[in-house]
């Protein structure tokens, strides 16, 4: 991965943090326990090979290069440019097209904190032949952000501007600000002025199979206010950064979805008789204050059943991400299992009529987040209403809660004794937060 250059956008006034920097120092440089922000994404570069730098300076960037240098001193190499005039997000990059070509290159703004398996994230930008990768993730405030649109094989296919009216459910996918890009992006610069890098650049992209978005539940995190970089800053002493870099194993709580999350209706099937148990949104936000993960596996046979269609279950999820969101928490992950093994009724589809192994309670879905999300079995918990759940739990190795929602254990599928009981969602979570 070292023949990939890495370019850090630094050179914003950042009066946001003129509280914190007191305009003696560029926001890049401020402070974050014992070290500057900069200095902290540099250091998630190295441990992944990058160590080629290009920063991009502008407000009091001297400070900057009197700190970093020529990075010898920190093991990297590190160029500079400098913006005389702000060139927005994209404009600087013309200074590049030269060095960079036809290679990819690793984009990041100054003020973005993370700690990610760079690996991960540059093998999905090969695999899919990408002209630009943007990291994407779920946040706890989708109601006000620009989201990323993308379709089932992750291609980006358009954005919705938190300016606009949004009438309808949807996925809570949000640009984090980090990008892995083809230089054949720059050759459309013609000139150092100011570029909007998504709007100019992107969009044009967008829908034509060309802009991947990979989603990832690791540690990424706007620090450009001061609320926002006191709860980073309290994150990165608290571990949270690094015990989310998915190069260590993930802890991680799975959800059954109905009578767990949201209310037992029977077969549910449209979106309108979906209504989320009181506690769910406070137990999810609780889960993801935690440091598990939290991802939902949900048998929903209503599909091969011939009650409703994929599109309407994901409809179903994107208004559970609706909601969830409105109240400050998110789900990492959600599977579900289509199928259904028994035959023979008039109104089922038969493509989804047939015996698998993602079908709870075999562990197919919860195999599979294992690997997506390096997880640790033996420190990952389900919870779920039924004995289906306690039976998948017990095959995929996991710890086991039942809850009294839903129809609380009285399926009796299976004669299994979960390790946890617990009146709610709420409660369950707050005892494994007490274990753990």
């Amino acid at each position: 991965m070292n023949h990939y250059i890495a370019v850090i956008q630094a050179g914003g006034k950042g009066t946001r943090l003129s509280a914190l920097t007191q305009d003696k120092f560029p926001k890049p440089m401020l402070p974050l326990n014992g070290k500057p922000m900069l200095q902290w994404q540099i250091e998630n570069l190295r441990q992944y090979g990058f160590t080629d730098l290009v920063i991009i300076i502008g407000h009091l960037g001297d400070k900057i290069q009197e700190y970093f240098g020529d990075g010898s001193g920190f093991g990297d190499h590190i160029t500079y440019i400098e913006e005389k005039e702000p060139l927005g997000s994209a404009g600087s990059l013309y200074y590049l097209k030269d060095t960079i070509k036809d290679r990819h290159f690793i984009l990041i703004f100054g003020d973005v904190m993370f700690d990610l398996a760079w690996d991960r994230m540059v093998a999905f930008h090969e695999a899919n032949h990408s002209v630009a990768t943007l990291l994407v993730h779920p946040n706890s405030h989708p109601y006000d952000s620009d989201l990323i649109l993308m379709d089932t094989e992750n291609r980006i296919t358009g954005m919705d501007s938190k300016a606009n009216i949004r009438n309808g459910w949807y996925d809570n996918c949000v640009n984090a600000g980090i990008y892995i890009l083809s230089g054949t992006l720059l050759q459309k610069l013609d000139a150092p002025k100011k570029i909007d890098l998504e709007k100019e650049l992107l969009r044009p992209l967008m829908g034509k199979g060309q802009i991947y978005g990979y989603m990832t539940p690791e540690y990424v995190r706007d620090a450009g206010t001061v609320e926002r970089f006191y709860s980073v800053q309290k994150a990165q002493k608290d571990g949270v950064w690094k015990r989310k870099n998915l190069s260590n194993m993930q802890r991680c709580i799975f959800l059954d979805r109905d009578g767990t999350l949201n209310r037992h209706r029977g077969l549910l099937s449209k979106e309108e008789e979906f209504e989320l148990e009181p506690c769910a949104a406070e137990a999810v936000r609780l889960i993801n204050e935690s440091g598990y993960l939290a991802i939902v596996v949900t048998n929903q046979s209503v599909v091969a059943r011939g009650m409703c269609d994929i599109e309407d279950v994901q409809r179903i999820h994107r208004k559970l991400a609706v909601l969830l969101g409105e109240q400050g928490a998110y789900l990492d992950d959600i599977a579900f299992c289509p199928h259904h093994p028994d035959k023979g009724y008039p109104e089922e589809n038969p493509e989804y009529k047939i015996n698998c192994n993602c079908r709870k309670p075999a562990a197919g879905m919860i195999d599979a987040m294992v690997e997506k999300y390096n997880i640790d079995r033996s420190d990952s918990y389900i919870v779920g209403d039924s004995t289906i759940d306690i039976q998948a739990g017990i095959n995929a190795g996991l710890h086991t809660v039942l809850v009294h929602t839903g129809v609380a254990g009285n399926d009796r599928k299976y004669s299994v004794k979960a390790e946890i009981e617990a009146q709610d969602l709420l409660e369950a979570v707050k005892r494994i937060n007490d274990i753990s």
